[in-house]
């Protein structure tokens, strides 16, 4: 019996701890969820007391005549698929080097994870004021061609300038990871590896990265996750500009929500959003987690 009451009171508390988490999650995300499915069903432009309920009318409309959302998606495709492979290779090949036993290891760490911790607002606009200004400066310095393009001006040099300052705001936290999991390698194996003759660059393929197999789709899984929603910096460097060219799925969402105050066609957009990622997310992570390599 005392046992039993002791079982029942950790049960009860355990309980009482859990209850506040559970209380806000369900608060912050299940709730907006169910009204955004709720809300994907009616015309509603926020200012009116009551949606209008139409039924599927958004989604017909979402399919078959808004060619913006397609294109977006086209856009968050691309960015996706190369901010993925470009990331996770130029992080890879920084944490073998910074995993070496280098008296500025620390140092070039804490500046490669430095950008990461800002806010990606705030790097967006330090960036346009270097591609609007200081490029111009440089220009005129220099007098190098390549500083005086209109790099937030071209829809092609647009999509390469906000590629290029996202990995350079995220690429530190994927070294950190990749350095953790680099120092969970044996060092045996890799001796062993040694002693039979193996080249450096034999060990790297065939022993290193096999067995970061757990930190590589780790680090695909946050770069998908991550360049699939991208939209803060994209509204501080270009605002989808110029005409259009640079909107992300979830900046058209934004713009269709709160700038055309639609908001049922926002949450439209919003839950095929959802299914594409969680579709995506979920073969991703099977086809990785199929090829990891146990130690």
């Amino acid at each position: 019996m005392k046992k039993l009451g002791k079982r029942s009171i950790n049960k009860i508390e355990t309980f009482l701890f859990i209850m506040p988490c559970i209380l806000l999650v369900v608060t912050v995300f299940y709730t907006p969820f169910i009204m955004s499915m709720y809300y994907s069903l009616t015309k509603w432009d926020g200012i009116a007391k009551l949606p209008t309920f139409i039924g599927l009318n958004n989604f017909i409309m979402l399919f078959t005549k808004d060619t913006t959302f397609f294109s977006s998606i086209l856009f968050t495709v691309k960015y996706s698929v190369i901010f993925i492979i470009v990331t996770n290779v130029i992080a890879l090949m920084l944490a073998v080097v910074l995993v070496q036993k280098l008296k500025t290891a620390n140092i070039l760490r804490a500046v490669f994870f430095i950008p990461y911790i800002m806010s990606m607002i705030i790097v967006g606009f330090i960036w346009r004021f270097i591609f609007s200004q200081g490029f111009q400066v440089l220009a005129d310095k220099t007098g190098l061609g390549f500083f005086n393009l209109s790099w937030l001006g071209e829809p092609n040099l647009a999509f390469i300038s906000i590629l290029f300052v996202s990995i350079w705001q995220a690429i530190g936290f994927y070294i950190v990871l990749y350095i953790a999991g680099l120092q969970t390698i044996p060092e045996d194996v890799l001796e062993a590896a040694l002693v039979d003759g193996a080249s450096r660059k034999t060990r790297f393929f065939r022993i290193t990265l096999p067995l970061l197999g757990p930190s590589i789709t780790s680090c695909v899984f946050m770069a998908l996750t991550n360049s699939v929603k991208v939209f803060d910096i994209i509204l501080a460097l270009t605002g989808g500009g110029p005409g259009g060219s640079t909107y992300s799925v979830t900046l058209d969402i934004y713009r269709e929500a709160f700038q055309n105050n639609n908001y049922g066609l926002g949450s439209a957009k919003s839950l095929v959003l959802f299914v594409l990622v969680l579709i995506v997310t979920t073969l991703v992570l099977k086809t990785f987690r199929s090829r990891e390599v146990d130690i």
